[in-house]
């Protein structure tokens, strides 16, 4: 028959169920026909009958919930049931107690349908026809039919045709089946109803129709009324056996099914009564089966439903002891964190690790199974591969569902505490008895996880995640034997781990770290006491004990009350002594702290005194002779490194290289040295000061850089630079240069000086902020009351306390109290704060009296306060504060160069003067970091008043202020020593970025240089400039090489390159700091974020993986984070996102035969606006995703044909006349440069180039703001261009080697007969002899114009107009000008200054060459057969296992580099994958089975773009496949249109 409910769409069932028909009606389209007779109430066979079914995947879903996805959709509370509503939102109304009330025509009806059905004496058809019409009426009972509705009656009556009829007579299937179908609708429309269907007996009803299952149609309606029934009458359905009857056939229903058949277990779990545990005892097994399903969805309702089940049994040990002798930890277990296709949700995933922790905390049966099954090498995988800064709980109050958090404390259950708790004394003991008599469990668990500890420490987590690790490892060492621990020190750094430890605030985790201490002396302490020594942990000791008193600010008792005007964080420090129980309940949360409040010092005072005493360590200093060493060494550096003079220059430099070499060699000795001596030693301040001469260590700011210092440092970076090359043995990992990186990279992760900053517990409260003046806003507003200085006289008071906004910059807080303090101004002495003292007593009202700002109650606003440029309106007199469409930092470098000259207040904060380019709230911050607070933004922080004290600014002050950062740099340095650079090397130093740090002796950036990460900041910013310009600085070397003689063969010039990957340079540990930090709710919402992350991202960008670089550009440049890519963020940060974006889409219709032309016209529409553009092609019916990202494949490709007179490569317009070279494409190999134009060329002709870069800047702007994907290949030179790097002769390499090779053997002929000119008395031979390669440079006949572009000439000083020795330098130094300098000069700034009109150009400075190539153009994935099946989804009708989909995946591998680019152009609209690859694609790249017509290989495959979803006949042979989509990808391609 006829389903009486449309099916969605698109069938969600796995394997290769046939779809169902499309003409789906409701069930009085067609007359019933009866099903076969009745068979007997047995068991069925395979072959169960069905009641005439139209096709095997009957549609037996109710109204509104359809029997497949949304079913798990609707898992909870359902519609409202529990609120006891009785309607549940729907209009159809009853009294509940059967009792008329007669409401209308509509009530009528209702009492008239119910009435036929309930008549006895009715025939068979009749009440067929009856309840075809109650089903329908039911189905479509929306809000606009009210009317009464008889409930008891229907249920009566309803239950009694269900369950055959009441005169014995039974009932044909197709009554039964209507019967069902519409108690299943009346409990969906009224859920009150279920109650009433109970009441009168339909549970055995639906049990025993289940069990007998005589039709699988009838079945399958049974279990859609028992998922409705289940969510409010749970218990009952446990006790009428519901679970059997409903998992006893399960398998012989569609996947659709299932899900409901699972849902109703899962709503029956969900509180089991102890009298019904043996019913779901029964009912593990087949649930455990069900785990091994291919549907995810039903997976995870099993899980849910286990871990339901866990809750309730949870203080029966019996019960957890039967449960896990059913074989739930064997299935459970690798289903978690498999990865991949199969994997479950994070939220499922974090449950089912929270579920085993759970079992283990109660069962000693479940405690060995997990050891015998290896689960250590389980939670080793995801701590390795969870992402610690996502959604990272920073508090234990917290709970949120992690899977790290989940797993630290399955661990924490699994080895007993080493503390005995008085409670749980028994089950520890038990516990101890297992690792006793299993000695290999506890050697197994600690091999896989303390190296993963240290690993999660080490990146950078949180008190509460290190306090975590910490218990794991202290419970590990207190139950292993010594033998295990002298194993474990030769495969983890258990000692550098713990003084990393020791360098926390917190006393949970310092009491944890001195306990492991205690424990490794009492058992090894000849093995321990020496490394404790090497690597700092006695050290820290002591320092803990020195720093006793600033200790105790930290962790303040709970009765001492702050001051309002203080601003302190936190007022009591947080217990996280059962922070991991497996099952904390509200009155752990209440149990007194384990750790008192002096016994912190008491303790480590003890550990001190027992294990590190004078004696005992003076007798191991022989194992820290390498570090005497290199304290020699280091201060021989200093001494000599600024005593040198004219006389003994020469002989000083080669003194210093040989200390540099000694020290150098210590790095590559045979000793390892430690983290803790290398910080120690001063190696790092002393090679700092070495490379900048002097200039680093010098205490007065002097940014003079004489021609000597110049030379000096040249000179000693040369030194140093050919040092870090040398290779110690084969390959990158052995140089010194790697070396030093990796020490330095260990001493960065070993120090904690930029604490992420988290907000507490935040949500967006509308709020009015004095500064900016009545401005509304939706992020918390700092308190500040403004105190004039003591010594100014020339100001007035103003106390009262204000709310300032926490991105108003200090240039808008000048503007507010300006008027307010300046004493001519009378009659503003004493005037109040726009909002007076209500704002200030509002404020200090509870968190409960701010209203909650709902993005409905901001209609007005839709976007304020979610991007950094509307966090400033133009409410003060400077209009550009408002317009900036950049964040923070770019706002706060406008105020700075607009009105610095005008500044009228100086501002300080506890004595020390506020910088202007740094917000307030950045300043505040700042300082409570300095101070050594553990900074929590909670409650009491926004309630706190700061005091800024606030003066007249000194006129004098201002005028030397007018530009502060052009002291910071060095190219002022007088012309003399340019030339004298350039002539004798051959090569502009001051190109290199770090080059200017290492004259000045600083880093470009505001942190404190008094901190102790700064100097390894300084000199890894000088190694990573050293790898990153490595062929330049080699090749320069080669050069110097030839010109004086050392090399005297032309081919010996090549440069051969020893660099690192880029990747050994990021931190992992910062890398998740500044995850972490932009994952916190308020600084995704105010771009806020603290000055640590703006100046390590200004001067050392390199620290941070590119995702994270990623993350930080999308909220500096946009003022949002977006998705990156298809990576998710978290949750409520996306929503915010799409929120605020939503409204915000532009479509524009293009010309396919006119790209160029409909992209101007595009872009000078909507290039500036933020919507993000959706393109549409004329004459055709798609649009969305897919057409866009074409248009981006298309206009790339448009930018690279020939004829354009953009880049190099093309064709002459002049050398011909037909049309076949315009259309073609422009050949370079090497990637696209622009071509040089000289400033003569014709202006027409130019102005037309121009206007092309232009274009293209807007292009590659908009594309990268909108995440769209280009398909054209820049070189590597034009990305440093874009970037604002200059380019010199050896970048020439990188888009044409054969210019480049000839200009740099010319160049070292130039130099070599300059160097022979300064030896006149000894190498007049040279000059005579100079030749190329056997050939006078007068003979070689090169005119002098530009090498390929004779229309380009070249000026010349001299008399003649072709190359000869004597203009052999002047030649090569207009030839590079030309080709990297003046022209293209103006075709950059065309490009510059159409990106711009996007957004800053200089924001993507963040980014090198390369990553700005994957940015922009994505990157070409490896796919090999297991990533594949990772990231493709298969569904409706197909799964990874199905021939089709296998056959597609081998075809795909098969594929060839054009045949892949295609073949992505056809699925996403560009040949290229976003970064991240395969994995990153968004929306998934889907494979669904398609059905058109009987014969599946005359179909062809189609795709929706805009979904990235794959329509794939399942062809009959592999080859037909590949036949038919070489064919769909060839012919599809060049239009949308409907599939």
């Amino acid at each position: 028959m006829d389903r009486c409910r449309k099916r969605p769409d698109s069938d969600p069932e796995g394997c290769s169920e046939p779809e169902p028909p499309a003409d789906k009606r409701p069930c009085t389209a067609e007359p019933l026909t009866s099903a076969a007779a009745a068979a007997a109430a047995a068991a069925p066979p395979p072959g169960a009958r069905q009641a005439e079914r139209g096709g095997s995947d009957m549609d037996t879903s109710s109204s509104g919930h359809p029997g497949d996805d949304d079913v798990d959709a609707d898992d909870g509370d359902g519609d409202g049931d529990g609120d006891g509503d009785g309607d549940g939102g729907s209009s159809c109304e009853s009294d509940g107690d059967g009792s008329p009330r007669p409401r209308g025509s509509g009530g009528g009806r209702f009492q008239r349908m119910v009435d036929a059905v309930a008549d006895e004496g009715a025939g068979q058809d009749a009440v067929v026809a009856a309840l075809m019409e109650l089903c329908e009426a039911l189905s479509f009972c929306g809000e606009d039919a009210g009317g009464y509705f008889p409930t008891e009656a229907a249920a009566r009556a309803l239950v009694r045709r269900a369950g055959g009829g009441g005169d014995g007579t039974g009932a044909t299937p197709d009554v039964i089946l209507l019967s069902v179908r519409a108690i299943t609708y009346l409990c969906d429309a009224m859920p009150r109803a279920g109650d009433a269907v109970v009441r009168h007996g339909l549970l055995p009803v639906l049990c025993s129709r289940l069990l007998a299952i005589e039709y699988l149609d009838v079945a399958e309606q049974c279990l859609q009324a028992f998922e409705k029934i289940s969510r409010r009458q749970p218990t009952q359905c446990l006790q009428a056996g519901m679970i059997n009857a409903v998992l006893a056939y399960i398998d012989f229903f569609a996947a659709s099914i299932q899900r409901v058949a699972v849902s109703a277990v899962a709503n029956a779990c969900k509180k089991v009564p102890e009298d019904c545990s043996q019913f779901v005892l029964d009912s593990v097994p087949t649930l455990c089966n069900l785990l091994q399903s291919e549907d995810k969805m039903i997976v995870e309702k099993v899980a849910a439903c286990l871990i339901s089940i866990v809750d309730s049994f949870s203080t029966s040990v019996d019960l957890v002891d039967q449960l896990c002798h059913q074989g739930v930890i064997e299935k459970v277990l690798p289903l978690i964190h498999t990865g991949g296709l199969t994997a479950l949700s994070p939220s499922t995933c974090s449950n089912l690790i929270g579920f085993l922790a759970k079992l283990a905390c109660t069962s000693l049966v479940a405690v060995k199974s997990l050891f015998e099954l290896g689960v250590s090498s389980t939670i080793k995988g995801i701590l390795i591969t969870s992402d610690i800064s996502h959604g990272m709980p920073y508090l234990p109050l917290e709970k949120q569902n992690n899977q790290v958090n989940e797993a630290l404390k399955l661990a924490n259950q699994l080895i007993p505490s080493a503390a005995r708790d008085v409670e749980d004394t028994q089950i520890i003991l038990m516990k101890e008895k297992i690792i006793t008599d299993e000695p290999r469990f506890l050697c197994q668990f600690s091999r896989d996880i303390l190296p993963v500890l240290i690993k999660v420490v080490n990146s950078g987590a949180n008190s509460y995640i290190c306090y975590g690790c910490a218990s794991i490892v202290n419970n590990i060492c207190y139950f292993s034997k010594p033998e295990i621990l002298q194993e474990l020190l030769k495969e983890t750094n258990i000692p550098s781990f713990l003084a990393g430890l020791l360098s926390r605030k917190d006393h949970h985790v310092l009491t944890s770290s001195l306990k492991i201490i205690e424990i490794l002396m009492q058992k090894l302490p000849d093995a321990y006491l020496g490394f404790f020594i090497k690597e700092g942990v006695v050290n820290a000791v002591e320092a803990l004990l020195n720093q006793e008193d600033c200790s105790k600010s930290t962790h303040l008792p709970h009765d001492m009350q702050q001051p309002e005007t203080q601003p302190v964080i936190r007022n009591k420090t947080t217990c996280f002594c059962y922070a991991f129980d497996a099952r904390r309940s509200e009155a752990a949360e209440k149990r007194t702290c384990r750790i008192g409040k002096d016994s912190l010092f008491t303790f480590a005072s003890h550990v001190k005194t027992t294990y590190f005493t004078k004696d005992v360590v003076s007798s191991e200093m022989g194992l820290t002779e390498i570090l005497q060493k290199l304290k020699t060494c280091c201060a021989v550096l200093n001494e000599t490194t600024d005593k040198s003079s004219e006389q003994c220059n020469l002989q000083n430099e080669e003194y210093l290289s040989t200390i540099l070499s000694e020290v150098m060699m210590e790095l590559h000795g045979g000793e390892t040295m430690t983290t803790f001596e290398f910080l120690e030693s001063g190696l790092v301040k002393s090679l700092s000061n070495y490379l900048s001469n002097g200039k680093y260590l010098q205490v007065e700011n002097n940014m003079n850089c004489s021609s000597d210092h110049f030379l000096a440092v040249v000179k000693r970076f040369q030194s140093f630079a050919r040092m870090s090359f040398s290779r110690m043995g084969q390959g990158w990992g052995d140089m010194l240069l790697t070396l030093l990186v990796r020490k330095l990279q260990n001493a960065l992760t070993s120090l904690d000086n930029f604490p992420v900053i988290m907000s507490h517990n935040f949500k967006p409260r509308s709020s009015i902020s004095d500064i900016p003046t009545r401005h509304s806003t939706i992020t918390p507003c700092i308190r500040v009351r403004f105190k004039k200085d003591e010594d100014e006289t020339n100001l007035s008071s103003y106390d009262s306390a204000v709310n300032v906004e926490i991105s108003s910059s200090l240039h808008t807080i000048e503007e507010f109290l300006w008027p307010k303090v300046s004493i001519d101004v009378n009659s503003q002495k004493a005037e109040s704060p726009p909002s007076g003292t209500a704002l200030e007593s509002k404020y200090a009202d509870d968190d409960s009296q701010e209203r909650d700002s709902t993005p409905s109650q901001k209609a007005d606003s839709p976007s304020e306060g979610l991007t950094c440029e509307n966090q400033n309106p133009p409410v003060e007199t400077s209009p550009k504060q408002g317009t900036s469409s950049s964040g923070q930092a770019e706002r706060n470098t406008t105020i700075l160069s607009d009105n610095t000259v005008q500044q009228k207040l100086v501002f300080s904060l506890n004595g020390k003067e506020l910088d202007r380019s740094v917000t307030l709230y950045q300043s505040i911050l700042q300082d409570q970091i300095n101070a050594g607070s553990d900074i929590i933004l909670d409650m009491q922080f926004w309630r706190s008043v700061h005091d800024i004290t606030f003066r007249a600014a000194n006129p004098e002050a201002n005028r030397t202020a007018v530009n502060p950062e052009a002291n910071d740099s060095p190219r002022h340095s007088s012309t003399s020593m340019s030339s004298i650079n350039e002539n004798i090397t051959g090569f502009t130093w001051q190109m290199l970025p770090f080059f200017s740090s290492m004259l000045l002796g600083k880093l470009p950036c505001k942190l404190d240089r008094s901190g102790p990460s700064y100097d390894i900041l300084f000199m890894l910013h000088i190694l990573e400039g050293l790898n990153r310009y490595s062929f330049h600085l080699v090749s320069d070397e080669r050069n110097r090489f030839f010109a004086h003689g050392r090399i005297t063969n032309l081919d010996d010039l090549k440069a051969e390159v020893f660099s690192i990957p880029q990747q050994e340079f990021v931190s992992a540990k910062l890398t998740d700091k500044l995850e972490q930090q932009l994952h916190d709710p308020l600084v995704s919402r105010s771009c806020c974020l603290p000055l640590w992350c703006i100046e390590l991202m200004s001067a050392c960008p390199f620290l941070f993986s590119f995702e994270a670089r990623w993350k930080y550009f999308q909220l500096t440049a946009f003022g949002s984070l977006k998705n990156h890519h298809g990576h998710m963020m978290d949750a409520s940060v996306n929503s915010v996102a799409e929120r605020a974006s939503s409204h915000s889409r532009k479509k524009f219709k293009v010309d396919r035969d006119d790209i160029l032309v409909s992209a101007a016209k595009m872009m000078k529409s909507h290039a500036k606006s933020n919507a993000l553009l959706e393109v549409e092609y004329k004459e055709e019916v798609g649009t969305g995703l897919g057409p866009t990202m074409e248009f981006y494949t298309l206009i790339s490709h448009e930018f690279q044909k020939s004829g354009l007179g953009m880049w190099r490569g093309e064709l002459p317009c002049e050398s011909g006349t037909n049309d076949a070279h315009v259309s073609g494409f422009v050949v370079a190999p090497n990637g696209l440069f622009p071509r040089p134009w000289s400033a003569s060329a014709d202006s027409a002709s130019f102005q037309e180039v121009s206007e092309r870069f232009h274009l293209l800047g807007l292009v590659v702007a908009k594309a990268i703001k909108d995440n769209r994907i280009l398909d054209i290949p820049f070189s590597k030179a034009f990305y440093k261009l874009i970037l604002g790097q200059e380019l010199n002769i050896y970048d020439i390499q990188s888009f044409d080697s054969e210019l480049a090779i000839s200009l740099v053997e010319f160049q070292a002929l130039a130099c070599r007969r300059k160097y022979a000119e300064s030896n006149l008395t000894r190498d007049c031979q040279i000059i005579s002899d100079l030749t190329y390669r056997g050939c006078r440079i007068e003979d070689l006949a090169i005119e002098f114009a530009l090498p390929g572009y004779p229309e380009y000439v070249l000026s010349s000083g001299s008399s003649s107009d072709s190359l000869n020795a004597e203009n052999l330098e002047e030649y090569i130094r207009h030839v590079v000008d030309a080709t990297v300098k003046s022209g293209i000069a103006r075709q950059m700034e065309a490009f510059k200054s159409g990106f711009n009109e996007v957004f800053p150009l200089k924001k993507l400075q963040v980014f090198s060459e390369d990553e700005l190539e994957r940015l922009l153009c994505g990157e070409q994935d490896t796919w090999d057969f297991a990533k594949l099946v990772d990231h493709i989804k298969f569904d409706h009708g197909y799964a990874s296992s199905s021939p089709p989909v296998i056959s597609l995946l081998e075809i795909i591998q098969e594929f060839g580099s054009l045949e892949r680019r295609a073949f992505l152009q056809f699925i996403t609209g560009s040949p290229r994958l976003p970064p991240g690859g395969l994995a990153a694609l968004n929306p998934k790249f889907t494979v669904v089975r398609k059905h058109n017509s009987n014969d599946a290989d005359n179909d062809l495959p189609s795709v929706m773009t805009c979904a990235n979803y794959l329509k794939l006949p399942p062809y009959s042979s592999k080859e037909k496949m590949r036949e038919k989509l070489l064919y769909a990808i060839t012919e599809g391609q060049g239009s949308f249109h409907l599939s």
